[in-house]
């Protein structure tokens, strides 16, 4: 596969939903390449389509019209295992809540994917503590969620979503629900690991802070583009 092909694309991309008033489109129209290692910002307001174009691009969801490539691949003729193996071996998901699960630590939330693609489990807790370290959270290995602040606990999340090495992180609103210091720690780690994990980074945010520091931006305003630059 050609490095220099988009790793995601959006062609004429339409996503809409029925409800009682009448369909209603989250997203429509949408034509959009996102390369390979690049950061990517998708502004825009609450509502507004940016998570449906997340969820769209990690296969959480399907197009109404239009198509989604990843790696070339349409996402619309794979098969759910072949859907299942991508999303764990070759994206990662950061969330506004970081559904982390309660009773394991640190360590053990980091190591569940790991577990989930059979990789031994003394490889499993090398890497989790490596990763640990490099969101600086190594003396909080032991640590349930309950006993993080919610800043640990969102880098404790994006630890766990690259811990399968994959190509492309969806991160959405991965600052929502942080204070401006808490915020800024997660926009430089996050920028860290485009930069030095080589992880092509997609985020959706209000966050004109977390925006700034992307290599490119696009706004998304009632579902369509309004800017690319």
């Amino acid at each position: 596969m050609n490095d220099r092909m988009p790793i995601v694309s959006f062609i004429d991309v339409t996503k809409t939903y029925e409800t009682q008033e009448g369909p209603v489109h989250a997203v429509e129209n949408i034509t959009l390449d996102v390369k390979s290692g690049e950061y990517l910002a998708i502004v825009g307001p609450s509502g507004s389509g940016k998570t449906t174009l997340l969820n769209l691009a990690g296969s959480l969801d399907h197009p109404s019209s239009g198509t989604v490539l990843f790696r070339g691949q349409n996402l619309a003729e794979l098969s759910r295992r072949e859907m299942a193996a991508l999303r764990r071996q070759e994206i990662g998901f950061v969330f506004q809540t970081w559904n982390l699960v309660k009773g394991l630590s640190a360590l053990d939330n980091i190591r569940l994917p790991m577990a989930f693609a059979r990789i031994p489990k003394q490889e499993q807790i090398t890497r989790a503590r490596k990763l640990l370290e490099l969101v600086d959270l190594a003396d909080r290995e032991d640590h349930p969620p309950d006993q993080l602040s919610g800043g640990q606990q969102q880098r404790v999340a994006i630890a766990r979503a690259i811990a399968n090495k994959p190509r492309v992180l969806l991160a959405d609103e991965p600052t929502g629900n942080l204070d401006e210091e808490t915020a800024q720690t997660i926009i430089n780690l996050l920028r860290q690991l485009n930069q030095t994990e080589n992880v092509t980074v997609l985020c959706a945010t209000h966050d004109l802070a977390l925006a700034s520091v992307a290599d490119r931006s696009v706004q998304i305003v009632e579902g369509r583009l309004q800017q690319d630059g």
